[in-house]
């Protein structure tokens, strides 16, 4: 399955319980990209090399990172994607990747959060520097505006894509971490006695 939502919705915490929940792993692309570059892989290379640059990595590369992780034994059961694809471009591709892996998307999930509560929690973040609490740069209103600005003009049209191929359900991501947590599993179709972490 897919995870989608804009910065702020808790993709990365809701990764992380409902994968844990289904017995499968959780993916990151920024994983991904770390155990590439640090295990100085081909495409890890390849990456750094735009990455130093200061450039974005083509889609292909991220795409055969994607592949190659999803190819690997712990995936075969199943596999919960955070942060991929990005883009609708991305999205064609991984279905091709998956159709030679013998894999196909079961469910998309989408986080939907409203724009005014995604400010409120990202510009209400805060990190100890030098024993005060900071904002970071990109915490402040402005820049949160324009990154949920981006989001919504690269990876927003993702939705519309996932719903035309059946796949997605939208998930309201506002409440409690286990009430957003069990919206995504009633969602999945997922009883609470088949869920490989329940009690």
């Amino acid at each position: 399955m897919v995870l989608l939502g804009p910065p702020g919705a808790g993709k990365g915490t809701q990764a992380q319980i409902i994968a844990g929940k289904l017995g499968v792993p959780a993916i990151s692309t920024g994983d991904i990209f770390r155990a590439n570059v640090s295990g100085q892989t081909e495409l890890g290379q390849q990456a750094k090399t735009y990455m130093d640059a200061g450039d974005l990595v083509p889609d292909e590369i991220t795409v055969a990172m994607v592949k190659d992780r999803l190819a690997e034994p712990d995936a075969k059961g199943g596999f919960l994607l955070d942060g991929f694809p990005r883009t609708i471009a991305q999205a064609e591709q991984l279905r091709s990747s998956l159709s030679e892996l013998g894999q196909a998307l079961d469910r998309v999930l989408e986080l939907v959060v409203d724009e005014e509560e995604l400010v409120r929690r990202l510009s209400g973040r805060r990190m100890l520097v030098d024993g005060q609490m900071v904002q970071r740069d990109d915490d402040k209103p402005e820049t949160v505006r324009r990154r949920l600005h981006v989001y919504q003009e690269q990876t927003a049209p993702l939705s519309g894509f996932y719903e035309g191929e059946g796949l997605l359900a939208r998930i309201d991501a506002i409440g409690e971490v286990e009430e957003v947590t069990a919206r995504a599993l009633r969602a999945l179709g997922v009883a609470d006695d088949e869920r490989p972490g329940a009690d």
